[in-house]
């Protein structure tokens, strides 16, 4: 579907962005656009490709008019920019706004206005009972999409969603730290060892947004199905694949913190289909009319439960120790890639 196609990465010099770009080089996809405004790493990226198919724009999802322009002649849009270090949210609320909420709605009317085909946001299992801004950002983000989706006419762009959790070694996410802190000798500094986060590799959420594009209507929203680990086990087995015996240093949960996340709410399980591999909760799409509510309410929602990183598949130190073997990123850092 991407043959002689335009995409464009929003944040596309993340983590995200550049594992696109490795699957998408070698394909039969016309040009692929990376939208962000971190000058410095589309310098790097550039460089580091020198590919003619990849087009570099500099410019901000704050603003309608930069990613409007920007647009014009694209096919497919994967909208990953976006504040996501949930401290910094905490301190910072109103960027997190202008970036998740108000960004997420100007690449939604660029998409309308240019004609694009179909749109895929990224979200965040801290979507779903939100406590923090990230958070909250990220709902009304999903809100925002959602309700363009089911406005869009006919012949407009197909817009939905992903939500996934913690992704394995990407750019500040506490698997680098850890291994930093072990191999220059300090101690690892655990927020809470009961806490529990989903396990998911970059190379997965990209087939997850592959996902979304093949087979999304509008207003959907695909969640993969992940195993979970403890932040206790994590670092149990970093400490043992790299032989090191750093101290646990327990500091206490941060701002905005939560103990476990959740990717799908029970609320939405009551709807949502099973696929598989992935979870895909539909849009709400009744209208105004609450008699509707009324005769056709769903009370499945009653009965059963949140899919939580409490609830989901439990990794033990040795699965753990596997799965961290499976990842490049930590290979390299072994010494064994």
């Amino acid at each position: 579907m991407f043959k002689d196609k335009t995409l464009m990465i929003t944040g596309g010099t993340g983590s995200f962005g550049k594992t696109v770009l490795g699957r998408f080089l070698a394909t039969d996809v016309a040009r692929i656009v990376i939208f962000s405004r971190d000058e410095k790493k589309q310098e790097d990226l550039r460089i580091k490709l020198r590919s003619n198919k990849v087009s570099f724009v500099l410019g901000d999802v704050r603003d309608f008019d930069s990613i409007d322009n920007a647009m014009q002649g694209v096919d497919y849009v994967f909208h990953a920019a976006a504040l996501k270090q949930v401290p910094s949210c905490e301190f910072y609320p109103m960027e997190a706004v202008r970036t998740n909420i108000v960004g997420t709605e100007n690449v939604a009317r660029a998409a309308i206005k240019n004609g694009v085909e179909r749109l895929v946001l990224l979200s965040t299992d801290k979507a779903v009972y939100p406590i923090n801004a990230m958070g909250i950002s990220k709902a009304m983000a999903e809100k925002i999409l959602i309700a363009r989706a089911l406005a869009t006419p006919p012949g407009g762009p197909v817009m939905c969603a992903t939500r996934y959790g913690n992704v394995m070694a990407s750019r500040g996410s506490v698997i680098p730290l850890f291994i930093e802190k072990i191999k220059a000798g300090r101690p690892l500094r655990v927020t809470d060892t009961r806490m529990t986060r989903f396990m998911m590799s970059l190379d997965e959420s990209v087939d997850l947004v592959l996902h979304a594009f093949a087979n999304g209507n509008q207003g959907d929203i695909f969640v993969q199905k992940a195993p979970a680990c403890s932040l206790e086990n994590l670092s149990a087995a970093l400490k043992t694949l790299f032989r090191s015996d750093a101290p646990i240093e327990i500091m206490g949960t941060r701002h905005g913190e939560k103990l476990y996340e959740t990717l799908v709410s029970r609320e939405e399980m009551a709807k949502s289909e099973d696929l598989g591999r992935y979870y895909r909760i539909p849009a709400d799409n009744r209208d105004l009319n609450y008699e509707l509510f009324i005769s056709e309410g769903n009370v499945e929602a009653n009965v059963v439960d949140d899919y939580t990183s409490h609830n989901t598949q439990q990794l033990s130190v040795e699965e753990t120790m596997e799965l961290m073997r499976s990842l490049s990123y930590v290979r390299q850092e072994l010494g064994e890639e």
